[in-house]
């Protein structure tokens, strides 16, 4: 398991690769928190919500929870650590270009989060009642 310093410095080469655009209105910037964050919806305890885009207040930010990739990911290493917030990362850069465009119709990643949700909610009703 990667340290908390690694984590941050990690997150750091991350930020370093995308444009400063990403960067425009994100006023709360980006923040690594060490909690551990479960859906509302997650059965059984079974998802980790490991990054969120967040908007309150005229604040814009990403979080990103180091508790909850500890407890999906208890043996990355920092290159597969690296990998996987690369890819949490982008997806919650996403999140706040789509916000900043208002693009909220069914192409959007929060329409496709939304769908990804009632898949797994779906599944887990069906094996619930085998």
């Amino acid at each position: 398991m990667i340290d908390i310093e690694e984590y941050k410095s990690i997150v750091s080469e991350l930020l370093d690769e995308l444009p400063g655009e990403f960067f425009r209105e994100l006023s709360g910037g980006v923040l690594v928190s060490d909690a551990m964050v479960i859906p509302n919806y997650a059965k059984e305890n079974d998802l980790y919500t490991l990054g969120l885009y967040k908007v309150y207040s005229g604040i814009r930010q990403i979080i990103l929870y180091k508790g909850s990739f500890d407890k999906a990911y208890p043996y990355a290493d920092a290159k597969e650590a690296k990998n996987i917030l690369r890819h949490v990362l982008r997806h919650e850069f996403r999140h706040h270009l789509e916000y900043l465009g208002g693009i909220h119709d069914s192409s959007s990643l929060e329409a496709q989060d939304e769908r990804e949700k009632l898949a797994y909610l779906s599944r887990h009703h069906n094996t619930s009642a085998e």
